[in-house]
């Protein structure tokens, strides 16, 4: 496992160390064995082989002297087609960039029809601009048919126009789920429920956080990428309000552009929102760097920065700080702008006040209105109570008036409903 990094990267960029921790976590996540990892300072890649020409050979005397058989070789950042060949045949070994490494996973770890449609479609454009490498068969060539013996279509075009054409097919299949989800999120406005969906770097403890309130088994390990594919469950708030949980793919740094791509349409479920939860693991060390990753992501999946000051931040993994780090954080949300809660998915303190900051986020879009209802129209009343929080009710022989708190939504509706009598 190699992490190149630059000797003169700015203050503000993570530290090679846990650059190289978190790749090996990467790796471990799909099984592999590291017997080997290091940091390598590299200050201008060399376009033919990223690294300079001493490193190259430093790295495969090292390869060629390990008494354990070595079959891959990681470099933790972005190759090139050409790099990627020319260190192959270097140290002759299997070597996998980051965004190879990543599609490993999410190829290993998708479940779904949609998730393993996503991951084969990055994959492929991934494949696509390596055909160089990536085939064991492309050295072969087709004969040309009549007597000139032409060279014919070269193995590599015919994988080059398959490949095109599954990747046509697999865009499509992918419209058709978008179009799917589409219906689901119309037929839920109708409902409707307000949706809050976790996002998060990697391992921020989402999915356990997600089992916790909602009560479900949802796949939860101490490992990144856990979670694949979105799910949701409903869930009731303090106040009586019904609410849709999502619990989302963890967010990675340089997460390669084609799975960004290829998951648009699970993380359109993130742009339908109401409320956006960033669950962030305050027990890392890094956790700063983490925010500002989850963030570009966000913004490359066309979150607008407005949506930032109705985000609530889940400060998550309390259990791990000491108690002057607590006070700390503590102290620091308190300044914060938005709305900021200190919980431990593990040990569940903090839920309640969780699922307080929500309800009291979504108070803050509401219409509030008084309405009189007549004593007859029990249907109205009995809407009202289900789809808002009355905050105050008067009874009389004549009237109802009612004091309810009603999302945009709801408040349309209702005033269409009466329309209607």
């Amino acid at each position: 496992m190699i992490q190149p990094y630059l000797k003169n990267a700015s203050l503000s960029s993570r530290s090679p160390d846990v650059c190289l921790e978190e790749a090996i976590g990467l790796a471990q996540a799909i099984d592999l064995d590291i017997i080997h990892a290091e940091t390598t300072p590299n200050n201008k890649p060399k376009p033919s082989t990223f690294f300079g020409q001493g490193t190259v050979e430093r790295i495969k005397d090292h390869i060629s002297s390990q008494e354990v058989k070595i079959t891959v070789v990681i470099v933790d950042c972005a190759l090139s087609p050409v790099q990627q060949r020319n260190l192959e045949r270097a140290w002759k070994k299997k070597v996998i960039d980051r965004t190879g490494l990543i599609l490993e996973i999410f190829g290993e770890r998708a479940r779904t029809a949609e998730g393993r449609l996503q991951v084969e479609l990055a994959q492929l454009t991934y494949q696509r601009s390596r055909l160089v490498r990536s085939w064991t068969h492309l050295e072969r060539q087709r004969g040309g048919a009549g007597f000139m013996g032409g060279p014919g279509e070269t193995q590599i075009e015919t994988d080059r126009r398959l490949i095109d054409q599954r990747i046509t097919r697999l865009k499509r299949e992918l419209e058709d789920v978008k179009r799917t989800r589409s219906l689901h999120r119309q037929a839920r406005a109708r409902v409707p429920y307000s949706i809050i969906a976790l996002v998060g770097y990697t391992n921020a403890g989402k999915s356990t956080l997600f089992n916790r309130l909602t009560k479900s088994d949802v796949t939860a390990k101490d490992q990144l990428f856990a979670t694949l594919d979105p799910t949701m469950r409903k869930l009731q708030l303090p106040s009586g309000r019904t609410i849709i949980l999502s619990d989302t793919v963890g967010f990675i740094s340089d997460l390669p552009h084609e799975l960004v791509n290829a998951f648009h349409a699970t993380l359109e479920e993130v742009r339908a929102a109401d409320i956006i939860v960033h669950v962030r693991d305050c027990a890392d060390p890094d956790t700063e760097s983490q925010k500002r990753d989850v963030l570009n992501v966000l913004q490359k999946i066309g979150i607008k920065e407005s949506f930032e000051q109705s985000m609530i931040e889940a400060m998550n993994k309390i259990d791990l700080l000491t108690d002057e780090e607590l006070n700390i954080l503590f102290n620091k949300a308190g300044r914060a702008d938005n709305a900021v809660v200190l919980l431990s998915a593990i040990t569940g303190e903090g839920s309640d006040d969780f699922l307080k900051a929500i309800d009291k986020q979504l108070s803050k879009s509401m219409q509030f209105l008084e309405l009189t209802i007549k004593p007859e129209d029990g249907a109205s009343l009995s809407w009202l109570y289900e789809h808002g929080e009355v905050v105050e009710r008067t009874d009389t022989e004549q009237a109802i008036e009612v004091k309810v708190r009603l999302d945009n939504t709801n408040a349309a509706r209702f005033a269409q409903r009466q329309s209607n009598h």
